[in-house]
């Protein structure tokens, strides 16, 4: 299974921090991942290998204005971020941030199950 092509497989986690060079370094020397630093729109990403394979990032947060504690979150792959927006939303889930492009990676959107849990849902844009 290819977790980056597969609707419903859990495919990347990312970590939102104050600080992701420190968590880079914490978690670099706990579990032996390589983390390397690229520049991306928003601003520095820290990606995080595993036997050269990409399999998480870190990244601030967008607005060094929020007070909150740091947070991994995960991503889920999806066929279709909008037409999965859609069905959350009859379900009685909602949306938490709007479907959004984001340049080489894909289709993205956050949305939350009527329970209150909020998960990121992406369909990946084809590798080039």
């Amino acid at each position: 299974m290819d977790a980056y092509k597969t609707h419903g497989a859990f495919s990347w986690s990312e970590l939102m921090t104050a600080e992701p060079a420190k968590a880079a370094e914490f978690y670099g020397s706990l579990f032996g991942w390589v983390v390397e630093k690229i520049e991306v729109p928003t601003g520095p990403y820290h990606v995080i290998k595993v036997d050269g394979t990409p399999m998480a990032g870190m990244m601030a947060y967008p607005d060094p204005s929020v007070k909150m504690p740091p947070y991994w979150s995960c991503y889920v792959t999806v066929n279709n971020v909008d037409e999965t927006v859609a069905k959350c939303c009859e379900l009685g889930g909602a949306v938490l941030m709007p479907a959004m492009d984001v340049p080489t990676v894909g289709r993205m959107a956050c949305i939350r199950d009527p329970q209150g849990a909020a998960i990121n849902i992406i369909a990946y844009a084809p590798k080039t």
